[in-house]
């Protein structure tokens, strides 16, 4: 295959060589057609089309983990900004299903507050098993009652005014808007995006890396050749869109492999989720993830990753040819 590839050269070089010699001008050499510098089919073409899967496997993971993160943070704070709790701590001589109602009814007093209703003790002790296991008794504990409150238009509430009324109304009554959690849910998923975003920058750091030593790999190992081109006049442009040429197909090759098997991923653990659902250690992972499930963006950018992927070998390879012959000439 190498000897069939190198009569073909040989061949077309010395048709240029006679139109040069001759007086025929062209801007590029156009004896390329039908051969290539650099093998289409070599041991170092195919590990570097397995190293790109991998860089875009990973690149396309750290994608879909930092939507997922995203899209959690997102409900989670939407969730908690449009609910308040009012808890009722007991009191000695007070009567706690008094203060319950209490809350209930102040609370509904409030614009922009769409209900208000206090916990039931079924819905109290299935809040308390994981932590406390079955059979709890509510009147041997000093567990607090809660009132959920549900926001129908955040602009009319004052929170402020309800915190107040709250505390000076009922006994053992304090408001909780939930502030301080959405503050720490906030700074933990952008820690975690800001985390992925640099794992993603890694990864593609060393793909660049890897592809600028396939490429001056390829270029020694067919540095004859090269300086035939030089020799009969082809320039540097013409070499560099011949190794470009040659990369981006093992760019688009190794992407579409490590993307389209992101995207496998991604679907097995949706399924994977909707088929546990009913399992209690599922429905926990679940009610605090939201479900691990990537949303049509984290599809998008996986495609999106595939091509910048393929492109950006196929520069980078263009960027290592030209440096390389710069530094030859």
């Amino acid at each position: 295959m190498t000897v069939g590839r190198n009569d073909a050269l040989r061949d077309r070089l010395g048709k240029h060589a006679r139109r040069r010699r001759a007086g025929a001008d062209g801007a590029t050499p156009d004896f390329w057609q039908g051969a290539s510098i650099v093998p289409s089919q070599s041991i170092a073409g195919r590990a570097l089309t397995l190293v790109i899967a991998i860089m875009t496997f990973l690149a396309s993971l750290t994608l879909g983990a930092v939507t997922v993160v995203d899209d959690a943070a997102t409900a989670w704070a939407s969730d908690i900004g449009r609910e308040l709790t009012i808890e009722v701590r007991p009191v000695d001589g007070v009567d706690l299903a008094g203060e319950v109602a209490k809350a209930v009814a102040l609370a509904q007093e409030f614009p922009g507050v769409g209900s208000a209703h206090a916990l039931t003790d079924d819905e109290t002790k299935r809040l308390l098993e994981p932590w406390l296991g079955s059979g709890i008794d509510l009147n041997a504990l000093p567990v607090p009652r809660l009132v959920v409150i549900q926001i129908s238009d955040p602009t009319q509430i004052d929170l402020s005014a309800m915190g107040r009324e709250v505390a000076r109304q009922v006994r053992g009554g304090s408001l909780d808007d939930h502030l301080a959690w959405i503050d720490r849910l906030r700074a933990m998923a952008g820690a975690m995006v800001a985390g992925g975003v640099g794992i993603f920058i890694l990864v593609l750091t060393a793909l660049v890396f890897s592809v600028v030593f396939a490429t001056r790999a390829a270029m020694a190992g067919n540095s004859d050749v090269i300086g035939v081109l030089h020799f009969v006049g082809a320039e540097a442009g013409f070499i560099a869109r011949e190794f470009q040429r040659h990369f981006l197909l093992l760019g688009i090759k190794g992407a579409a492999i490590g993307g389209g098997a992101a995207i496998l991923v991604f679907a097995l653990a949706d399924w994977a989720t909707r088929s546990a659902a009913g399992i209690p250690e599922a429905d926990q992972v679940t009610s605090f993830l939201g479900g691990i499930s990537v949303s049509p963006v984290g599809y998008a950018l996986v495609l999106v990753l595939v091509f910048a992927v393929a492109i950006l070998t196929a520069a980078t390879s263009r960027f290592a040819v030209h440096r390389a012959l710069h530094a030859i000439e």
